[in-house]
Parts: structure tokens; sequence; C-alpha cells
């Protein structure tokens, strides 16, 4: 393949337009808010989690201390009906006193049972409601780091895109100016050699591989045509030649 020296040359501003690009793309890959946002959103989900818990905890108390307070009413007013009947006089059978007095007893007791349920209930219910409160703004907390984090990396990837369509219009307008078949093979080698389709030949050295050409393929430059497209024997990599060739 042969190309004018000049098309040649500027082959490398495509490729140095490239490696540009290709450096937006690792650094908006790799900005420090990605693994912050990752490590946030772990956190924030196991306290949500552990959040949703205690709210679940503390409901199914409230309705357990409702349940024993219905429970311990219930036996207060059976209580006080059988006081009731009791003190009215009512009851006149020693048989029927004594039953009714063993029962008022009972439900003394019974009562007193249910009332310590409550209180124990109620200690746990309080104990949740601390840990709902905590929780809650423990929450609140990271989801507040995580929006800092979240709009902080939505302004860096906003300006690293601003950039690389900078340099995608710029590498469009150089990239007009090389001929068809030389960016063909430049765009080709580049896939096949890690983003590097074309390099500098410096001092004898290609700039791609970072390899020193042996004499033999030194000399077989120095005979080719200044038109001809010549390749590193290396890599394979197109190899431009300028005044720093050392030819």
């Amino acid at each position: 393949m042969n190309a004018a020296p000049a098309d040649q040359i500027r082959l490398l501003d495509v490729q140095d337009l490239d490696v540009r690009l290709a450096q937006l793309a690792h650094k908006r890959k790799s900005l420090p808010e990605h693994a912050e946002i990752e490590s946030l959103t772990k956190d924030f989900t196991q306290l949500r989690d552990l959040l949703v818990a205690a709210q679940t905890e503390d409901s199914d108390c409230a309705r357990e201390q409702t349940k024993a307070e219905q429970d311990v009413d219930q036996v207060r007013q059976r209580a006080a009906r059988d006081q009731q009947r009791l003190d009215s006089g009512a009851v006149t059978s020693p048989k029927d006193l004594e039953n009714l007095q063993k029962e008022i007893t009972s439900l003394a007791r019974r009562q007193g049972d249910l009332e310590d349920v409550v209180l124990e209930v109620m200690e746990r219910r309080e104990s949740a409601q601390e840990r709902v409160a905590e929780l809650t703004e423990r929450v609140a907390s990271v989801q507040s780091k995580l929006d800092d984090a979240t709009g902080r990396r939505d302004a860096a990837q906003a300006e690293l895109d601003r950039e690389a369509a900078s340099v995608t219009k710029d590498r469009e307008v150089v990239a007009a100016a090389v001929p068809a078949d030389l960016l063909g093979l430049y765009d080709r080698l580049r896939v096949k050699q890690g983003g590097i389709g074309a390099a500098k030949l410096h001092q004898r050295r290609c700039e791609g591989c970072r390899l020193e050409l042996d004499i033999t393929e030194v000399n077989e430059i120095k005979a080719a045509s200044p038109d001809k497209v010549v390749r590193c024997e290396n890599c394979s990599r197109i190899l431009v030649r300028t005044s720093e060739s050392g030819l």
C-alpha cells in the first residue's frame, strides 16, 4: 500500500486522538465515585433491610400490646362484675359465696399476670421503636452520602463526555483527510493491537512495541519509497517515518 508521507504523518494525529478517547473511556469507567457508590449502596440496602425488620417488630409488638391490654380489660371487667355481685348481697349460699370469692382471687392473679405481659411487650416495643429511630437516622445519612456521590459521579461523567465528544469531532475532521484504504488498515490493526494501529519510527525503534529494528529491517525501510506504507516486523503496526526516525 502506498500513501503520501503527509497522510501517513496525519495518521499519527488520528492515533493520538484515538488514544485520548481510550483514556477518557478508561477514566470514565474508573471514576472513584463508582466504588464509593457501590459501597454506599450496599450499606444502604443492609440498613434499609434492618429498618424494615425493626418496623415490623414494632408493628407486631403494637398488635401484641393491644391484644394483651384487651385481655386485661376483659379480666378487670369480669372481676368488677363478680365483686359487684359479692357486695350486693344477692349471693347468699355459703358455697356460692366461697366459689365467687375464689373466682375473684383467681381473676386478680390472672389480671396481674396479664399486666406483666403488657409491661414486657411495652418494653420490647420501646426497644424496637428506639431501633427504628436509630436506623431511620442512619439510612437518611447514607442516602445523603449516596446522593452526593452520585451527583459527583454524574458531573464527572458529563465533563468527560463533553471532552470525548470534542475529541471525536476532531478525530472525524483529521480522519477525513486520510485516504480511506490507509485509514481502514489502521482501524483494523488498532482493533487487533490493543488500540494502537500506527506508531512513529523513532531512532530506529518502533514506538508501538518499543522494540528496536534490526539492521536488515532498517535497510529495507531506508530503501523503501517515501510513499510506501511500511509495517513493523515485530508487531505489524504501521510505521510512520519522520525526521526523527534515525534512518
